[in-house]
């Protein structure tokens, strides 16, 4: 069944009293707030047929209605007045996104406070899971006994790693290493270092101290976890500030629910399709709200500018991707 102007009006109404205010809605604050010329009455009577429609419900305690999971996705889809960036807020999230891609290998969970401190949202942030290889070594020495392992991937991450030996090395033979590891070790997968490779670079190397298989052991483990997916969550304590957790039980079942993991994204959802930026709808019983509207605003600047710094304006490489998801949190 088609909705009426009318039947449209009061449940934007609704779904936007509610963000705001985490209340159930009346038909004395519809008619308030929307430009309606109709009596009480007549919202009540919308109102209860949107309930029979599937896009409010009722609280048992409360004679306001609050949107369903198909009453957010209509409003999402069709109802909501889309948002602009003003200027200000522009310049200011670019000047954010810049600071945090310096350093590149904590891009992930940098962006990821970004993003919460943009929306006032928990952000969930996950990684590509296409593997990566190492595209250049650097052993830098440092003294006698210690020496520092960095290596740039090519999905663009730097890792390195601090090495402390029982015994003296030179810089020379710390130089004759990465010269050999940026000529064998570049460019091969986790599978491809094996032990022939090994042997043939300690022999080349003509160091018998063991830091050659010291360095292999650290490229088997970054190779390794480049084709692992890397999860971050920030800003759950954000959620704390909404009016519905100042409920203590409220807010402990929602501690216990982002800590079980449970914000995890279901292995079905398919993030590159569709738009930019996606809304995913709380299941059965929505009890949270949130301002779609700002929050898709401000992903799709953050997503656009992530794509242009990774990308050149074409698609992002390999490792990171520009589809930014938006998922209500639930009891």
């Amino acid at each position: 069944m088609e909705l009426s102007e009318r039947k449209k009006t009061i449940l934007t109404s609704v779904v936007e009293e509610y963000i705001r205010t985490a209340e159930p809605v009346g038909s004395k604050t519809i008619a308030e707030i929307s430009d309606l010329n109709c009596s009480t009455a007549t919202i009540r009577n919308e109102l209860a047929e949107l309930v029979s429609m599937g896009y409010l419900e009722q609280p048992h305690t409360s004679a306001g209605r609050v949107p369903t999971p198909m009453g957010y996705r209509i409003y999402v889809n069709e109802l909501m007045e889309r948002q602009k960036i003003s200027l200000e807020e522009s310049e200011s999230i670019n000047r954010e996104l810049n600071s945090k891609m310096m350093q590149l290998d904590n891009a992930m969970a940098d962006i990821g406070k970004l993003a919460s401190q943009l929306t006032n949202y928990p952000v969930l942030t996950i990684s590509a899971s296409a593997p990566a290889t190492i595209s250049r070594f650097d052993i830098i020495y440092v003294d006698a006994n210690t020496f520092i392992i960095v290596v740039m991937l090519t999905n663009n991450t730097v890792k390195n790693k601090l090495v402390h030996l029982p015994v003296s090395v030179t810089r020379d033979t710390i130089q004759r290493l990465c010269s050999l590891f940026n000529a064998n070790f570049t460019g091969i997968t986790e599978e491809q270092v094996t032990p022939q490779l090994i042997s043939n670079t300690e022999r080349a190397s003509g160091e018998t101290l063991g830091l050659t298989r010291v360095i292999v052991s650290f490229v088997i483990e970054v190779l390794g976890e480049s084709g692992t997916p890397e999860a971050y969550i920030t800003g759950e304590n954000r959620l704390l500030s909404q009016p519905e957790y100042r409920d203590p039980d409220k807010a402990h079942q929602l501690m216990s629910y982002l800590s079980s993991g449970g914000y995890i994204l279901p292995g079905e959802t398919d993030l590159m399709a569709g738009d930019e930026v996606k809304v995913l709808i709380g299941p059965e019983n929505v009890a949270t709200r949130m301002d779609y509207s700002s929050v898709a605003a401000k992903l799709k600047m953050l997503a656009d500018g992530l794509s242009r710094r990774f990308g050149g304006g074409e698609a992002p490489p390999p490792g990171l991707n520009n589809k930014l998801i938006i998922k209500e949190d639930r009891d």
